[in-house]
């Protein structure tokens, strides 16, 4: 009878493993957004702060060393943005291969 209702074991390995497959997907599709996300809102910072630290008195068109500080500003930004993200997958790595004995 077990034909009947869908095969036995080898079909439940089957639907196990599909049902796996899909949340790897998922996963991935969840991060991905995360980053997208993350990019996002960094550039949204870099505008807001940048912005308002370099141009005093918005007109037409940026001055040279407008333009100057933004290019340090938002390259700062970006460093500093590496620079946490390196740190922060090195830390979820290192408590993954402990066995995420560590708390936060």
């Amino acid at each position: 009878m077990s034909s009947f209702f869908g095969g036995g074991a080898a079909s439940s390995a089957g639907a196990s493993s599909d049902m796996n497959a899909r949340k790897e997907q998922m996963k991935q599709q969840i991060q991905q957004e995360l980053a997208v996300a993350n990019a996002q809102q960094l550039i949204t910072k870099i505008n807001e702060n940048c912005f308002e630290k370099c141009v005093k008195s918005p007109s037409a068109s940026l001055t040279s060393s407008e333009e100057q500080c933004l290019g340090r500003c938002m390259n700062l930004y970006m460093s500093a943005f590496d620079q946490v993200s390196r740190s922060y997958v090195a830390r979820v790595s290192k408590e993954r291969a402990g066995g995420m004995g560590g708390g936060l």
